[in-house]
């Protein structure tokens, strides 16, 4: 059972260099009770690729999402602002 949720949603941006990137990940329970890491990437606007690793137990899956976030964090990737509009 997944203790506490983890979702991601980060981009890039670089006018001067046409780049417009998100990255978004994703652990989740499956219905065998394993730790799912959901990954997508790609163009903003587009859908993008995806990966889904699985993992028996959920600190596998956290290690692999905090790695994978700090990787993002140096080139560049931030949190976006999701305020609502009304």
């Amino acid at each position: 059972m997944i203790t506490q949720p983890y979702h991601i949603y980060v981009e890039r941006t670089e006018t001067s260099k046409n780049m417009a990137r998100y990255y978004a990940m994703a652990i989740e329970q499956t219905l065998f009770g394993d730790a799912c890491l959901t990954r997508r990437w790609g163009r903003i606007g587009t859908t993008g690729q995806q990966m889904i690793h699985h993992f028996q137990r959920e600190e596998e899956a956290v290690s692999l999402f905090l790695d994978l976030l700090r990787q993002k964090r140096t080139r560049g990737y931030r949190p976006v602002n999701t305020a609502t509009c009304v």
